[in-house]
This record gives structure tokens, C-alpha cells and sequence, in this order.
């Protein structure tokens, strides 16, 4: 049986098949190789992106297996079930004092980390930048050349095991404190502006067409958005609330760094 198969015979009856020490073998095998980048939760394809459930799963049936102990990192003590990402056989990423990443996840040897978080799971690519506490969750993929700036929260998903992980694609740019949470997929190139706050249900707005075009879950490639606020009626009155706002679009064509400051520029983008 291949890894695949391996995981979900142990599901069909977890509690005796994790006693056996060649199961327990295959599932941090899948671990070991999401911290290699030779697996991913999920992937990009033709028709977008694929979730792999199964290595959702296995990170779960990981937690069963593994005990609770005392680890230390340097001056540093914790106490978890999952040790400390430590690349230092080869390439690395360079990461600054105070940036935490769990084994299980994979971080390109040509990303820098400032102080930040990143969790079991979780894919950071080539050139990206994470900035000082930013936060990336369990099983959140993040693409090449993207830029998390400082306070930056991406959520984390690991259940259910369908629930599809936030995806941010190459060449983005993630405003200062933006929260990206419930799977949202930021497709290539876009830039957020700062405080930025998108869900699944956040209504994304296109202000730049008449009539106005509506997303949700998605923002679309290349787009400039910013946080926004549309009226809504209550019995109690009329209230605002949150929206995101796609207020431009990106040059696709131009140099990836010249065509961002133009954006910020023109756009007065908050950073």
C-alpha cells in the first residue's frame, strides 16, 4: 500500500491500527515529507486547487500518536506534542530569533521569517517574505514572492477534512494586520491594503464596474482591494457592515516590484 492507502486503512479502525508500529511509521512518514514539500495539502491544477484529505488526516492521527514532552530550542523550552521545524541539514529559510515554525511544515530555503508563527502543515514558497507576527495557519498555502506583512493573520484549517485550506498565490501582497480566514483563495497578483478582513462570506465587491460584480471566497487575480463598509437594515436602523472593496487592478505585464509601488501609489493603498 502506498502512503494514501496506508492512512486510510488505519481510519477504518484508528484506535487499533495506531498501536502498530508500522502504521504509526507511515503517518510520520506523511509529516516528514510535508516538512520536505514532497506532499501538500493541497495543490494547484487545472481546474484550480486540489485538497488532499488524506494528508489532513494523517496530520490528525499524527496528534493521537505523538506524546506530550519538554523540547528545548535554544534558550527556549515548550511543551507540545509536535517539536520545532529544524531545517539546518542544507539549505535554509532564513529565520530571525523569535520565528517559530512546527515540524510539518514546509518553508522554501529562499523565504525569510521574521518573528512569526507558522503551523503544522502549511506550505510558504520561494521568495516569500512572512513579517514580524504574521501568522500562518495549519494548512495554509502560500505561493512564491509573496509578501505577509507585519501582523498578518492566515487562518488554519485542519477540520473538517474537506474544508479547503486559505490559498494565497504567487506575487501577492498581504497588507500590514489583514486577517484571511475559511479557506479564501487570493488568486495571483492581487494586493491587499491594510486591515483587510476576508472570510468565506465577506462580500468582495468590484466597485469599478457598473453594475458593481460580487465575490465571495475569491479575490480575483491582480485586483487592489481594500476594507470597505456597506449599509445593511436592521429592525433596529440602519447599520454598516464590513465588505472588501476591489478598487483597481494590478499590471500584470509590467516588473512584479514596479508594478506594486505603482499600485500603492496611485491607489493610495494602505500598507
Amino acid at each position: 500500500m502506498n502512503l494514501s492507502e496506508q492512512i486510510q486503512y488505519i481510519l477504518e479502525d484508528p484506535e487499533q491500527h495506531l498501536q502498530q508500529p508500522i502504521y504509526q511509521a507511515a503517518v510520520r512518514e506523511v509529516i516528514r515529507q510535508l516538512s520536505k514539500g514532497q506532499v501538500r495539502v493541497a495543490e494547484p491544477g487545472v481546474d484550480g486547487w486540489k485538497v488532499h484529505q488524506w494528508v489532513k488526516q494523517a496530520i490528525l492521527l499524527y496528534f493521537q500518536i505523538q506524546p506530550m514532552r519538554r523540547m528545548v530550542a535554544g534558550d527556549f523550552m515548550f511543551y507540545d506534542k509536535i517539536p520545532v521545524y529544524q531545517p539546518f541539514v542544507g539549505p535554509a529559510p532564513r529565520m530571525v530569533p523569535m520565528s517559530v515554525v512546527r515540524h510539518g511544515a514546509f518553508v522554501h530555503p529562499e523565504a525569510v521569517l521574521m518573528p512569526s508563527y507558522i503551523n503544522i502543515g502549511a506550505y510558504v514558497g520561494r521568495g516569500t517574505m512572512v513579517d514580524t507576527w504574521a501568522t500562518v495557519g495549519s494548512c495554509a498555502q502560500i505561493g512564491r514572492y509573496v509578501h505577509l506583512s507585519g501582523g498578518v493573520g492566515i487562518g488554519g484549517v485542519l477540520e473538517p477534512v474537506q474544508a479547503a485550506p486559505v490559498i494565497i498565490e504567487d506575487n501577492v501582497f498581504v497588507g500590514s494586520r489583514c486577517i484571511i480566514v475559511e479557506g479564501v483563495w487570493v488568486r495571483e497578483g492581487a494586493v491587499l491594503g491594510a486591515n483587510t478582513v476576508i472570510t468565506a462570506s465577506t462580500p468582495i465587491i468590484d466597485v469599478t464596474t457598473c453594475p458593481p460584480r460580487e465575490y465571495r471566497g475569491e479575490v480575483p487575480p491582480y485586483s487592489v482591494v481594500v476594507p470597505g463598509v456597506r449599509p445593511k437594515q436592521f429592525p433596529a436602523g440602519e447599520y454598516y457592515l464590513p465588505c472588501a472593496l476591489i478598487i483597481g487592478q494590478r499590471n500584470e505585464k509590467t516588473d512584479r516590484k514596479t508594478s506594486l509601488n505603482e499600485v500603492l501609489r496611485e491607489y493610495n493603498v494602505p500598507v
